[in-house]
């Protein structure tokens, strides 16, 4: 009696992805997947078009150790983008070796400057810029560990800012 072969197992979590994988919608998928590999050095992984070959109807990329799944928009089926919504509620917070490069890197590419690159008072080195399809990027490197104790500080110095105290967060 010949013993059959079982079946490999099945990873419930796809191998590259995290628990959470962030999944945006943009007006223009395609053009995205080249800014994103010029802004962040991003790697497509793969692309699926809508059955007419005109849309993205899903994709991924890779931007260090993480994915970011995207697509097009299909408003017919309510899946829109941030132009088309008038903005995005959230941001995508990238952590990267060189803050100052990448956020350089992204605006030569043709992001816009929301928040200019500085030391942050919670220990980042620290800017925002919004991409050319809608979506907002912080981008990051670790400068400094904040112990409970800074943090506390820092709560109580900005709980101060409007107490008429002349002090400086």
């Amino acid at each position: 009696m010949a013993i059959a072969n079982p079946e490999p197992a099945i990873s419930p979590i796809p191998e590259g992805y995290h628990t959470i994988t962030p999944y945006i919608v943009v007006n223009g998928a395609a053009e995205a997947i080249e800014f994103y590999k010029r802004a962040f050095g991003a790697i497509e992984i793969d692309r699926a078009y809508s059955p007419d070959g005109k849309k993205i109807m899903n994709a991924s990329i890779q931007i260090g150790d993480s994915r970011i799944m995207l697509n097009d928009e299909f408003p017919e089926m309510s899946c829109k983008g941030p132009l088309s919504l008038g903005g995005s509620p959230f941001n995508l917070h990238l952590y990267v070796e060189d803050a100052d490069a990448v956020f350089n890197q992204a605006v030569a590419a043709g992001a816009t400057v929301t928040m200019p690159i500085d030391d942050a008072f919670w220990g980042d080195r620290y800017g925002a810029v919004t991409d050319p399809f809608g979506h907002h990027w912080g981008i990051a490197t670790r400068k400094r560990v904040m112990t409970s104790d800074d943090l506390k500080q820092l709560a109580e110095d900005w709980g101060n800012c409007g107490s008429g105290t002349d002090q400086t967060v």
